[in-house]
């Protein structure tokens, strides 16, 4: 059983622990709120929705612009971990790529706010894009290689090119309610599907 010396190092590494936990939980919330209620979405709600005080997002991020960059690497780092897990935990790698892309596009929809949260933070902005893609195309790419290898898609997509599409399609607001991105995401997935050869 540890002991704590006058220092206080055990109680201060647990405060640690606790005050990393209880942001993940905050930004996991916040995340939720942006996918379906938008960047704009009241703190209110995002406070609701994690159990916490409007006050304790505030200490942690002071402003807007601060809580949706976090959310945004939260959920790039989500996205990019989540690649090998489902590659090891479902039936099949086409099966975790169909996954792994719905995570995606959820990440995109915080993505398009991203901009407007930022304002003039152009330089910003780009340094989080290229974070985004050394973090991301490996894990796309890890999926892709998997399902071309298992025969469950042709061979020869980039993972540059399949997460450029999927942006395109998820680009923009989303309240026409005739445009449904995840219908036509769904069907660029079945395009990618290895077609039996006719004998």
């Amino acid at each position: 059983m540890p002991t704590t010396g006058q220092s206080g190092d055990v109680p201060a590494r647990s405060k640690r622990a606790d005050a990393l936990r209880n942001q993940q939980t905050l930004l996991t919330a916040a995340a939720e709120v942006f996918v379906t209620s938008g960047v704009d979405a009241p703190i209110r709600q995002i406070a609701a929705k994690a159990g916490v005080g409007m006050g304790t997002i505030y200490r942690h991020f002071p402003t807007r612009a601060d809580l949706v960059v976090a959310v945004y690497r939260h959920q790039v780092e989500a996205c990019a971990e989540a690649g090998p897990s489902l590659l090891a935990s479902t039936p099949s790698p086409y099966d975790a790529l169909r996954e792994w892309v719905g995570l995606f596009v959820d990440f995109l929809v915080t993505k398009h706010g991203l901009a407007n949260a930022m304002q003039s933070d152009s330089s910003g902005f780009e340094s989080l894009h290229t974070y985004f893609l050394d973090r991301l195309m490996p894990a796309c790419a890890q999926l892709l290689d998997a399902a071309a290898e298992a025969g469950e898609i042709r061979p020869g997509t980039q993972a540059y090119e399949l997460m450029r599409g999927i942006g395109n399609l998820c680009a923009g607001p989303d309240s026409d309610p005739r445009y449904d991105p995840r219908r036509l995401v769904d069907l660029l997935l079945r395009g990618l599907r290895e077609q039996p050869q006719p004998s």
